[in-house]
């Protein structure tokens, strides 16, 4: 077994933690209204739990709207009892078989919140990488040691280790600035 491959079998743990981030990303409200704030709120319906991107559509028609249309008229109250718990602050209106969620303006100390959020996010990010690396630096030094590899190949692994772990910093580094820029 090469550094390379040791590497190679790494990769998907750190892109597994950037794709989370990512959704967890998608989730913090920003000044525009987007389906991803609430298609993942859990709805009782039927005596089970549903993501509500399961029970119907979600669309974003205005810049601070979101219409829910459900596929079936039955979803409507489980969905309203649903989004009215998860705590998003929305105002709710029902109109015939769609429901209209109507987002606040943000203010100052909810952006400093949201800011906030987005920084303890990236950092639980970051250490889901950084245990990623430590993991597969591990099994460098091990395949060193059972004289699979050679010491020059483990400090080449060791570096070529960081370049993967930077990349994905950046990227995290990156996604951050965005959602920064939106929030304001």
């Amino acid at each position: 077994m090469t550094y390379k491959e040791i590497i190679d079998e790494a990769k998907p743990e750190f892109d597994k933690a950037f794709r989370f981030f990512e959704g967890e990303v998608a989730k913090i409200r920003t000044s525009r209204a987007s389906p991803a704030l609430v298609e993942d709120i859990e709805v009782n319906a039927f005596g089970q739990k549903f993501p509500l991107k399961q029970l119907g559509s979600i669309s974003a028609p205005a810049t601070n709207q979101l219409v829910i249309q459900p596929w079936d008229a039955s979803y409507i109250e489980p969905i309203q009892n649903a989004i009215s718990q998860s705590g998003l602050g929305m105002s709710m209106a029902v109109d015939k078989n769609l429901i209209r969620l109507n987002l606040p303006l943000l203010t100052e100390e909810y952006r400093t919140q949201l800011s906030k959020l987005l920084g303890e996010k990236a950092e639980q990010a970051k250490q889901t990488i950084r245990h990623a690396r430590e993991d597969c630096w591990n099994k460098i030094q091990t395949a060193q040691k059972d004289k699979l590899i050679s010491e020059d190949d483990k400090f080449r692994g060791k570096d070529e280790l960081q370049k993967v772990v930077d990349d994905h910093q950046e990227k995290i580094k990156n996604l951050v600035e965005k959602k920064k820029n939106e929030i304001v």
